[in-house]
């Protein structure tokens, strides 16, 4: 599959941003599930080749910290 294409380099860049607001937030909060969700986040940009299963896994990841938040954790 190619990497560079116009899709992949989209959706890499919004959710590598994402990922970023959620590291900051966390290291400045001291709060472990933004933190680690952002971490997760900027994995799945890196590690994941297809744009939409990128997209598909950092919803998941955000879905994933607002539910843990909402719960308490």
């Amino acid at each position: 599959m190619d990497l560079l294409n116009e899709h992949y380099l989209w959706a890499s860049c919004i959710w590598g941003a994402i990922a970023s607001g959620y590291l900051i937030y966390g290291w400045r909060q001291r709060a472990a599930i933004p933190f680690v969700g952002g971490v997760a986040m900027t994995a799945a940009s890196f590690l994941i080749s297809s744009a939409l299963l990128m997209s598909l896994a950092c919803i998941a990841l955000m879905f994933a910290v607002y539910w843990l938040l909402k719960q308490g954790y």
